[in-house]
């Protein structure tokens, strides 16, 4: 389970926003809206929720459950150490794959 809470916060943490976040779960923009606005525990379908977790795991982030080795015990998010980032991710999964611009130098 995750909330929206938790799904705010693991953007945070990677500086990423929301259409960078569906990007890599594979979800829409307005589904990531949606599970943002939830009020406590994130609701929809099954196949998205593992997609988002999934994603949120490739990109480094553990959730931490309630009662799991935390300070206070409640729920929260934490990056784990030597992760790839999430930006570069993005741009492998785009479909259209941009050349660099070569700079041409005069010689003279």
């Amino acid at each position: 389970m995750i909330t929206a809470n938790q799904l705010r916060a693991a953007r945070a943490l990677l500086s990423i926003d929301q259409r960078q976040m569906a990007e890599l779960a594979d979800l829409s923009v307005p589904t990531i809206q949606r599970m943002e606005a939830s009020d406590g525990v994130i609701r929809a379908n099954v196949d998205s929720l593992m997609k988002l977790v999934s994603a949120l795991e490739s990109a480094g982030i553990e959730l931490i459950n309630p009662g799991a080795a935390s300070a206070t015990g409640g729920r929260g998010v934490r990056l784990r150490e030597h992760v790839t980032n999430p930006k570069t991710n993005l741009k492998t999964k785009s479909k259209t794959v941009r050349q660099p611009k070569r700079v041409l130098e005069r010689v003279r």
